[in-house]
């Protein structure tokens, strides 16, 4: 993602808008911008702690909040960039363990803006250049790169030699930048692997698979990849991690889903490829079971939008908004009916640009209840109607309502004779919404 995914503070505002006046196209990828604006700010990028630079179209957050959550238990110092925020632009920034305060961003940015002395930027270049500089000016054990959008053109792929280069699982998505075949998509992606840097992939689609064994062959770079140099399976409930080094016998993920097993393997396989690193179990186990990633399959247990729903029900907020994303919040879903079993309702809205017809037929089978609601604050969001004739066409049953509250107002006049599972879903700039709404927003 390459832009922010809720309205930004008041104190932002202002400020923001007059960086994307600069180069108003929300999606330009390039990296001749970005290096003139590192060159202008003295190569803060060259000035980073030891990198690990993560791409792919799913689980890239949820893979660096295992990475992260693992470090630090061992003791690290860590610094994280990640987008889009979902509430506050603070939490694309966290330094040494914490959230960036107000006044250090707005000075970085500040600072950033003048260097920049009106040049052409992007607004997501513009936030990259803000880490790099918060980050080259205070020391830290790692830093944490999520990419933004594709690879080979994203502003974060001017670090010239991380410690490793991730590839979570990839998959169809944002084709009018990156290619409507996955084998263009996943040449972007492994465009960030550097020559001779260990790049870790997760499991693939054989096509993809390829490309990335190409280019890390092309690069000399080492590969560590899922159902080849490593293993991760569920057994008894349990995370089991197997490589060349041995076994690990690990507590199930905090996050929740299937996929959660997968992204948390891929975090593991890569602090094991890295030398530098030499981690005890302890650190793996506590950071698998304490690792947080919010809006995704985030059961909200409490809160002023939850207290408007049906008394007693289940709500889960999941900013899946691809088909594969669709894929994975379904198992999850399905695993939790296998559990308790609740009558199913999924409350959607999505940006323009996605495939609705591809997301929504992954909930064909747990439900025949779809209440379509607009993105709150975004232009280029889907309008309901358009959602509900996708869900319509699938054969389910599809009422429109005026936001989320609005729809969880209308469930509550319902009867059930068993509180509904609610799922939110289909975008994370619908997501950080209701997390503000419902005054829970990531800390």
């Amino acid at each position: 993602m390459t832009a922010s995914a809720a309205p930004s503070q008041p104190s932002f505002e202002a400020l923001l808008a007059r960086i994307a006046a600069l180069h108003p196209k929300r999606i330009d990828l390039s990296l001749d911008r970005m290096l003139g604006l590192m060159e202008r700010l003295d190569h803060p990028e060259r000035k980073l702690p030891p990198v690990i630079h993560v791409a792919g179209t799913n689980g890239k957050g949820s893979t660096i909040a295992y990475l992260r959550a693992i470090l630090e238990a061992a003791g690290l110092k860590v610094h994280v960039f990640t987008s889009p925020y979902l509430v506050r632009i603070n939490e694309c920034y966290r330094l040494g363990g914490r959230l960036v305060g107000d006044d250090e961003l707005r000075e970085t940015f500040e600072h950033c803006e003048r260097v920049n002395a009106g040049n052409p930027i992007t607004i997501f270049e513009m936030e990259t250049a803000v880490a790099f500089a918060l980050f080259a000016k205070h020391p830290a054990d790692v830093a944490l790169l999520e990419v933004g959008l594709g690879g080979r053109l994203d502003s974060t792929n001017v670090v010239e030699a991380p410690l490793a280069s991730v590839i979570a699982p990839v998959s169809m998505d944002h084709m009018e930048f990156l290619g409507d075949r996955l084998t263009d998509i996943a040449g972007e992606k492994a465009a960030i692997i550097k020559r001779k840097v260990p790049v870790i992939s997760a499991e693939q689609a054989p096509e993809a698979m390829a490309v990335i064994e190409a280019q890390a062959s092309r690069m000399r770079a080492p590969l560590h990849a899922a159902g080849q140099q490593w293993h991760v399976s569920i057994e008894r409930g349990r995370l089991v991690y197997q490589d060349e080094r041995g076994l690990m016998d690990l507590a199930a993920p905090k996050l929740f889903g299937r996929h959660q097993f997968d992204n948390a393997g891929l975090a593991i396989a890569t602090l094991r490829a890295i030398d530098a690193f030499k981690l005890n179990m302890s650190a793996y186990e506590a950071g698998i079971v304490c690792a947080e990633w919010p809006a995704r399959m985030q059961r909200l247990a409490a809160g002023a939008l939850v207290a408007q729903g049906p008394q007693g029900s289940e709500i889960w907020l999941d900013g899946g908004h691809n088909a594969e994303g669709g894929r994975v919040a379904a198992a999850a879903l399905g695993d939790l009916e296998e559990r308790v079993s609740r009558p199913l309702v999924v409350i959607a809205g999505m940006m323009a640009n996605k495939d609705a017809d591809a997301f929504l037929a992954n909930f064909a089978g747990l439900t025949r209840h779809i209440i379509a609601v607009p993105v709150p604050g975004r232009d280029n969001g889907m309008a309901p109607d358009r959602l509900a004739d996708a869900a319509r066409a699938l054969g389910m049953r599809v009422e429109i309502a005026g936001g989320v509250d609005a729809a969880l107002q209308r469930l509550a006049t319902l009867a059930y004779e068993v509180p509904p599972r609610i799922l939110i879903t289909g975008s994370l700039y619908l997501a950080g919404p209701v997390l503000a709404a419902n005054g829970t927003p990531p800390a």
